[in-house]
């Protein structure tokens, strides 16, 4: 009884830092939501120039921080970095067939199949269920998870757009490919900015994280009731595909007990709120994609406490 006891409380606390995380995220979304219903649609004209600067600035500077943060080692995390970009592939190809049987787009299911919370809630949960010295890890999924993205999945969302047939490697110009190149030539080369500097541009790409989810919530006003069901298959299928990748990955990998846990939480992380972002700035069904990425948050009070039961058994 006193084991029983024992091994519950653990995972009582661990369920309940996970609400304690998950609950801000809807109170930001229904801040969004709230504000939209009392200005009227109107608002979402106003949100276009806030998206585009969380698109240009904020989000590129929090990636650059989170990889130049001195904390931050490539080396230690190379085969983590290599499962979180098998996790993010094997994820896109997996959800591929679904998003063709239901007749989905693909432009639309596909990419936020592949890049998952790992920045916001990611970051956050790794802290809180592996102390301080897990988010180094954590960071490194969330570069692997940027590089998958931010090459195929841009790709794959640019594809056909009448707006974006230029050249197939202006992604690589983009922002937020700029600031992951340079944010991992800070930490190949061991190179620091000034405290007073690093500071600074890490508080300013903080507020992106906030800011995404506001305007998640504004874009609520346009959600159908038949987005809610491309958003369930998504919030199933995300988190579903990541999990099954890590188990082929669980023993192939050399990986040690801290970062076999990292790669099951990583795995079992619903769409990111970014990918909403993408989606508005290409104007690829942004209502569908607000609904994977509202209903995957919501999914995740089941994946992550089950994702973290398989990292930590």
């Amino acid at each position: 009884m006193i084991s029983c006891n024992a091994d519950r409380k653990p995972s009582l606390e661990i369920f309940e830092r996970i609400i304690a995380i998950i609950l801000p995220v809807f109170i930001i979304i229904g801040l969004g939501y709230a504000y939209a219903r009392y200005k009227g649609a109107g608002v979402q004209a106003d949100m276009v120039s806030v998206n585009r600067i969380s698109m240009d600035v904020l989000c590129p500077l929090l990636v650059f921080t989170a990889l130049a943060a001195k904390d931050f080692d490539v080396l230690h995390n190379a085969w983590l970095i290599l499962a979180g970009v098998l996790i993010a592939l094997g994820s896109g190809l997996l959800a591929w067939p679904v998003a063709r049987f239901f007749g989905y787009d693909v432009r639309s299911f596909v990419p936020p199949m592949m890049y998952n919370n790992c920045g916001n809630m990611g970051l956050t949960l790794a802290a809180l269920a592996f102390g301080a010295s897990g988010l180094s890890a954590a960071v490194a999924l969330f570069m692997a998870c940027n590089l998958v993205y931010f090459t195929l999945g841009i790709l794959i969302i640019g594809r056909g757009h009448p707006d974006h047939k230029d050249s197939p490697f202006k992604f690589l110009v983009s922002p937020m490919m700029l600031s992951m190149m340079a944010g991992m030539l800070f930490a190949l080369l061991q190179w620091h900015l000034p405290p007073f500097l690093f500071i600074a541009l890490k508080m300013t790409g903080d507020a992106c994280i906030p800011l995404m989810l506001f305007a998640l919530g504004v874009r609520m006003l346009d959600i159908s009731f038949a987005s809610w069901r491309i958003g369930l298959a998504g919030a199933i299928v995300c988190p579903l595909a990541g999990l099954i990748v890590a188990l082929l990955l669980d023993g192939v990998l050399p990986l040690n007990a801290a970062q076999r846990g990292q790669m099951y939480l990583f795995a079992a992380l619903p769409p990111a709120v970014f990918c909403f972002m993408v989606a508005e700035q290409y104007q690829q069904e942004p209502d569908k994609v607000a609904s994977i990425v509202l209903l995957g948050n919501l999914a995740a009070l089941l994946f992550v406490p089950l994702g973290l039961w398989l990292g930590l058994r």
